[in-house]
């Protein structure tokens, strides 16, 4: 659909509980995230043309467990994403070949059942070759947190093992999706726990990190997917409540533009 909300078509129906989406505009392409019952491990990655047409699974079912935010890499020819009840940060080639696990946060049941566990959103600093991802935490137990790391493990160590994971932000709400403002080194999530921290939109350099985040944007109803346009001052957040908000990087002039739409998740911005 159009930035504001008119010209809506659906392209892709059928879906097994998709969640997160990517636009590959060069190629032509959308990939996305199925979800699937997460006491299940169906989850599954999907592409296809931006009409929809030529669909095809290229992360199958038994592969990825619950995988939520994918963001792409082009220039590096690879997908990532986070699995949550798979408690991993995931990585393969654009045909869904060479699917590696960089970190892994927890393995089996009983770790599972620590959503502190859960990997949810991320967002990988191309400059710093860092990756960035959110662990969601039990709901508004203060145990949500922002982590970072070296893209590539270091020599010699595990995705469990890995010596240089660090935390970025702790004691966050619930952390849910990131996006990077590339040229302002910019970091931006939603929380999707209570208020006053949570159902906002936050905001912190990478470089120059602050004591405590910004909270730009407030009173969402479980805050998950964002996507940036920086060139045109513009962000843009769904809910899990259904509602699609557009406002300026500072959260300035904010509107609810498309409300009542369902359960939504994650979102996109491109130009096609």
């Amino acid at each position: 659909m159009n930035t504001d909300g008119s010209d809506r078509e659906t392209i892709v129906t059928g879906c097994h509980l998709p969640d997160g989406i990517v636009v590959d505009t060069e190629s032509g392409h959308i990939y996305w995230t199925n979800m699937g019952v997460p006491n299940l491990n169906d989850g599954s990655v999907e592409r296809a043309d931006l009409n929809g047409k030529n669909r095809t699974v290229i992360v199958p079912v038994g592969n990825t467990h619950t995988p939520k935010q994918i963001i792409l890499d082009k220039k590096a020819g690879k997908l990532y994403w986070c699995d949550r009840e798979g408690m991993r940060v995931l990585r393969c080639n654009l045909d869904g070949s060479r699917l590696e696990t960089l970190v892994e946060a927890g393995r089996g049941d009983e770790d599972r059942r620590d959503q502190a566990n859960w990997c949810v959103g991320l967002a990988i600093d191309g400059k710093h070759g860092k990756i960035y991802w959110t662990q969601k935490g039990p709901d508004n137990a203060g145990r949500g947190a922002i982590f970072r790391a070296n893209v590539e493990i270091p020599a010699g160590q595990t995705p469990a093992n890995r010596s240089d994971v660090e935390v970025f932000f702790g004691g966050l709400p619930e952390p849910i999706d990131l996006e990077l403002d590339h040229k302002n080194r910019v970091l931006y999530w939603t929380d999707r726990g209570d208020p006053p921290r949570g159902n906002t939109v936050n905001r912190a350099s990478i470089d120059n990190k602050p004591a405590e985040p910004e909270i730009v944007v407030t009173h969402l109803m479980e805050g998950i997917g964002i996507a940036l346009d920086v060139p045109g001052d513009r962000m843009f957040v769904t809910d899990f409540a259904g509602s699609i908000y557009s406002a300026h990087l500072d959260g300035s002039g904010e509107r609810n533009f498309l409300y009542a739409q369902g359960n939504l998740t994650g979102i996109a911005y491109a130009e096609v």
